[in-house]
């Protein structure tokens, strides 16, 4: 499991106060502070563009990492605040707390969908709609899970689908949302969806009524 955390690599930064912070961001830096546990805490540095870089990505707060720093234990941590500046909306400082393996933190866990040849509405011409490839679940920061696992062979029919209740949740974790939210489903493909509409467009037009001439000439009649 540890090989799925991303690493987040930083150096440690000899100085402190805002003089040392000053000049770590003209070096293209980004300052931070790693908190918590029963160590001190260590002042560091990270590369201004791959701080930006995983900014970008989305979810970083949300994100358990594998902290490297030279001369130092790895440590696993999660960001609990990015300071930015008022005008660029760049980062400028990042806060780092470290995780004792029973701290329950909320993580997105990815969603891996296995037997796709062998999903019996596939193999009749249905097309899988992922609607959530990654679940929210909170976790403890020893036992975090790799991925939920969606087994395809078992949607039997086009139009079935897969729900959160269908998979199984590691022991331990629990859902963030309480109702049971869709995960996939199987559909009809796009051409038999539109082949089925023009049949049921032709039927409705056969079943209304036509009024012929003579229809008009006995309304036409009756009325004189």
């Amino acid at each position: 499991m540890a090989g799925s955390i991303p690493d987040l690599h930083a150096q440690e930064r000899t100085g402190t106060g805002k003089g040392a912070a000053r000049a770590a961001r003209r070096e293209g830096l980004v300052p931070g502070i790693v908190f918590g546990g029963d160590t001190d805490p260590l002042p560091i540095n990270i590369p201004f563009n791959n701080l930006f870089h995983r900014l970008k990505a989305g979810r970083f707060k949300s994100t358990l990492f594998n902290l490297k720093v030279d001369g130092h234990d790895d440590v696993r941590v999660i960001c609990r605040d990015v300071q930015r500046d008022v005008v660029k909306d760049l980062p400028t400082h990042l806060d780092l707390m470290r995780l004792r393996r029973n701290t329950k933190i909320n993580l997105f866990i990815h969603v891996d969908f296995i037997n796709e040849e062998e999903c019996p509405a596939l193999r009749k011409g249905g097309t899988l709609t992922v609607v959530r490839n990654e679940v929210e679940l909170i976790v403890t920061a020893g036992d975090i899970p790799e991925a939920l696992t969606v087994d395809l062979a078992k949607i039997e029919n086009i139009g079935d689908h897969i729900t959160i209740s269908d998979i199984e949740i590691p022991s331990g974790a629990k859902l963030t949302i309480n109702r049971d939210f869709m995960i996939c489903n199987v559909s009809a493909p796009s051409a038999l969806k539109s082949a089925d509409e023009d049949e049921e467009d032709e039927t409705e037009a056969a079943e209304v009524p036509v009024v012929g001439d003579e229809d008009a000439e006995g309304e036409a009649g009756g009325e004189e």
